[in-house]
C-alpha cells in the first residue's frame, strides 16, 4: 500500500495521536516554550541584578551565589506546595514561575564555575564547604518553605477566618 494521505489505520480520522496531537492542541508546547522563555529571562534578570548589588570579588567566597540558590530553592517549595496542594492553578504558571523564573534565578551552573575558582585559586578548604554546602542549603531551603506553606492556614471563602 502506498501512501494517501489517509490516516493511519489505528486513530480515527483527524488525529494523528502523541507528539501531532499536542501539537495540534491550541496553545500545545509551543505556550509552554514561550512561558519557560519568558520566566527564565526574568528570573535570569533578578540572579544578575543580586551579582550587581551584592558582587563576589574574585577569590572570595560566593555568598551572593549561595544566597540566590537557598532563596530560590525556598521559593520553589512555596511554589511547588502552593500549585500541587491548593487549587488548580492555569496550566502555565508552573512552568513560567517554576521551571521559568525560579530555574533562571538559580543558577546551579555559576556554583560549578565558583567551586573551579575557588579550588584553582588555592582556597581548596573553602571550595570542598561550598560544593558540600550548597546542595545541603537548598535542600533544606525547599523542604523548610514546603513545610511552612503547609502549616501556613489558607484563607479563603471555603474557610471560616478566626
Amino acid at each position: 500500500m502506498g501512501t494517501t494521505g489517509a490516516a493511519p489505520p489505528h486513530t480515527a480520522a483527524g488525529t494523528s495521536g502523541g507528539v501531532a496531537a499536542r501539537r495540534d492542541r491550541p496553545g500545545g508546547q509551543g505556550a509552554v516554550v514561550c512561558a519557560v522563555s519568558a520566566g527564565g529571562g526574568l528570573g535570569a534578570a533578578a540572579r544578575y541584578g543580586a551579582g550587581l548589588l551584592w558582587p563576589t570579588a574574585p577569590g572570595a567566597f560566593p555568598w551572593t551565589t549561595l544566597l540566590v540558590n537557598a532563596v530560590g530553592c525556598a521559593l520553589i517549595g512555596v511554589l511547588l506546595v502552593s500549585l500541587t496542594e491548593r487549587g488548580a492553578p492555569h496550566r502555565l504558571t508552573r512552568p513560567f514561575l517554576g521551571t521559568g523564573v525560579l530555574g533562571g534565578f538559580t543558577t546551579f551552573s555559576t556554583y560549578a564555575v565558583d567551586i573551579r575558582h575557588l579550588a584553582s585559586g588555592g582556597r581548596t578548604g573553602s571550595a570542598l564547604v561550598y560544593l558540600a554546602a550548597t546542595p545541603l542549603i537548598a535542600l533544606a531551603a525547599v523542604w523548610a518553605a514546603a513545610t511552612a506553606t503547609r502549616a501556613y492556614p489558607r484563607r479563603g471563602p471555603h474557610r471560616e477566618r478566626r
